[in-house]
Parts: structure tokens; C-alpha cells; sequence
């Protein structure tokens, strides 16, 4: 094994960087064909032919169609978060998560959804709203894209306007974890949820910064609004 490398050799890993601004960009390769091999309740799954040009041909790629979704991180005055805890079949295991949902209402607006989802599972209502984190959950398989939100200045829902949970979410458990705890449960490996994951993270970093990397919630979201093949 050799040394630790110097910065020359270090930076020639990277000769092929044209210093664009770090961003992903979107950028489609021609689908030639789209054929829906399974279509379920939430999602489908389709296998795409694909052009990715250089001259190599057209190649299959197979990938779950998704409707994409929203989490809330929502923020008390004590610096406390709420998390849920509820089962997931496909890991057989109960998760810590944030209130989350997709967005499978047409035309619904990302950031009402948000608060729809805030106030159906967590009978909470928030008096801000602000972007906090997107990412793509799985783009090597799947096109679903998430956003998360930061809700604060938050008040509890009257019992008589609660909404009434059914299935997984009739048997949440719900609890308020300091931010700082939180974030030592995901490092530690006790918390897997990725929505959780990264929403905990994600508001760590951004208190850090002194909120300063927050985004209004109305914020353009590319990565959803256009990500589909033509």
C-alpha cells in the first residue's frame, strides 16, 4: 500500500472536471420507448429504452415510476422534534420517521401537502413553513424525488378537527426528541428511516448556519417538477 498521496495526484483524479457550479442539472437522454411492466396502487414499474448517445446503442433500464413525497420536520420552541414511530412491512421493523405523504393529489401544491401531512398524523399545525432539504430517494432504480420542510411557531390541532388514522398509522407512537438527541440516534445507527435521516441532519446543519440555508416553501423544485421523460 502507498502513502497518503499528494494534492497533485490527488486533484489528477479529477482532471476531467470543467468547473460548472455544483449543482445537479437536468438533463434527459432520449427515452425511445417506456413500457409499464407492473402497475401497482402507489407506483408502477417501467422499463425505459434508452439512447444515452456516445454511439453505444440504446439500453434498457428499469425503474419504479413514483409519485414523489413530502416529509415535515416540525421544530417546538425548545428545540424539540417530532418523530413517529411506525411499522414498515417491507423491513419488518418500526421506524422513528417525520410526518410525510405523497404527493398523488393532482395539481396539489408540495407545501400544502406538507401541511395536510403535518396536521393528518401529527395533529399539528404550523405557522411557518420553510424548505429545508430535497434529494432523490433512489435515482439509480426510481424517479421519486422528496422535499422536506421545517415547520415552526407550531399549535395542536382541537380533538374534535383531528384527523382519523387508519392502518400503519392508527398504531403511530408519537414523541418529541431533542434535535441534538436525534441527530446522535442517526449517527449511532439507531435510526434508518432516510426521510428521518436526512431531515434530522439536514436541520443540525441548518440551525448551525443560523437558518440562513433555508428556502421559502414555496421555492422552485426542479427535481420534481421536472424530471419525468417527455
Amino acid at each position: 500500500m502507498s502513502g497518503p498521496s499528494s494534492r497533485e495526484a490527488l486533484d489528477a483524479l479529477a482532471a476531467t472536471d470543467d468547473g460548472t457550479p455544483l449543482a445537479d442539472v437536468l438533463a434527459p437522454r432520449e427515452v425511445l420507448r417506456r413500457e409499464t411492466v407492473f402497475e401497482g396502487a402507489v407506483w408502477d414499474v417501467a422499463t425505459d429504452t434508452v439512447d444515452l448517445g456516445g454511439g453505444d446503442g440504446p439500453v434498457r433500464r428499469d425503474l419504479v415510476v413514483h409519485p414523489g413525497a413530502v416529509g415535515v420536520l416540525a421544530l417546538d420552541a425548545d428545540d424539540r422534534v417530532l418523530l413517529l414511530r411506525q411499522y414498515r412491512h417491507p423491513v419488518r421493523h418500526e421506524l422513528w420517521e417525520v410526518p410525510a405523504g405523497l404527493l398523488d393529489v393532482d395539481g396539489e401544491d408540495p407545501a400544502a401537502a406538507a401541511a395536510r401531512e403535518l396536521r393528518e398524523e401529527a395533529d399539528l399545525v404550523a405557522g411557518r413553513l420553510d424548505t429545508l432539504v430535497e434529494w432523490f430517494s433512489t435515482p439509480g432504480g426510481s424517479d421519486e424525488a422528496l422535499r422536506v420542510y421545517l415547520a415552526r411557531d407550531l399549535s395542536v390541532v382541537d380533538e374534535a378537527d383531528r384527523f382519523a388514522r387508519e392502518h400503519e398509522e392508527a398504531q403511530m407512537v408519537a414523541r418529541w426528541v431533542p434535535l441534538d438527541d436525534a441527530r446522535d440516534a442517526v449517527l449511532a445507527g439507531r435510526v434508518h428511516n432516510p426521510t428521518a435521516v436526512v431531515a434530522v441532519l439536514a436541520a443540525v446543519a441548518a440551525r448551525a448556519a443560523g437558518w440562513t440555508t433555508l428556502r421559502p416553501a414555496d421555492a422552485p423544485w426542479p427535481a420534481f417538477t421536472e424530471r419525468r421523460p417527455a
